[in-house]
């Protein structure tokens, strides 16, 4: 799929995202907010200026998301925006249970975010027996390689298709080659390797 068609599904499908920043302890904090737009700029959300949430994302620019429903999830992490009323009339349009909770001129105490640059991935697990995986990017952020590789030292034993769980080497050329898409980034491969030859990236 494309990238429109996993914003789509976060936005339309997925809906609500646990949404992640940084406290003033220096830890993690969590929260469910709900993806309102998508666009070819990026994921539009929004917040009250009188969270602590808000000041977390105006002093950090930065967030962690992840999305799941039915055994599929959208997670992604990247940069964010504020801007500021832009398309919060249309959020309110398109998502109309926001003016029962904000109504008539009460919106004014919210101000929209754009993630705008962003790596990700759909992992899709509904078949247990073939698990699917595709890299998505919003924007222009440099791309980090993730999952197992195999170098030339492959001396073509087979051992690390014997302990793969999705069978998801081919093992018909050497140095054999883990097909991405189905990887569940386990390690079982690298573990198993005579040659220590399978390296995890990323």
């Amino acid at each position: 799929m494309s990238k429109q068609n996993y914003l789509k599904m976060l936005v339309e499908e997925l809906h609500s995202a646990t949404v992640a920043t940084i406290g003033e302890d220096g830890h993690p904090v969590t929260r469910t907010i709900d993806m309102m737009l998508w666009d070819d700029e990026g994921v539009y959300f929004l917040t009250a200026k009188g969270k602590a949430f808000y000041s977390q994302l105006m002093e950090q620019k930065f967030i962690a998301l992840s999305a799941t429903k039915d055994k599929k999830s959208v997670s992604l992490r990247g940069k964010i925006e504020n801007i500021g009323s832009e398309k919060l009339d249309e959020i309110f349009e398109k998502n109309t249970y926001m003016q029962g909770i904000y109504p008539d001129n009460t919106r004014t105490a919210l101000e929209v975010f754009r993630l705008y640059e962003a790596t990700g991935e759909y992992f899709d697990i509904s078949d247990p027996g073939h698990v699917s995986r595709e890299s998505i990017t919003i924007g222009e952020p440099e791309e980090t390689k993730t999952g197992y590789f195999v170098g030339d030292a492959c001396i073509g034993c087979k051992l690390c298709y014997s302990v793969c769980p999705q069978k998801c080497i081919d093992i018909t050329k050497k140095p054999v080659v883990i097909d991405q898409s189905r990887c569940l980034h386990c390690g079982r491969c690298a573990e198993i390797c005579p040659k220590q030859t399978i390296k995890k990236r990323g």
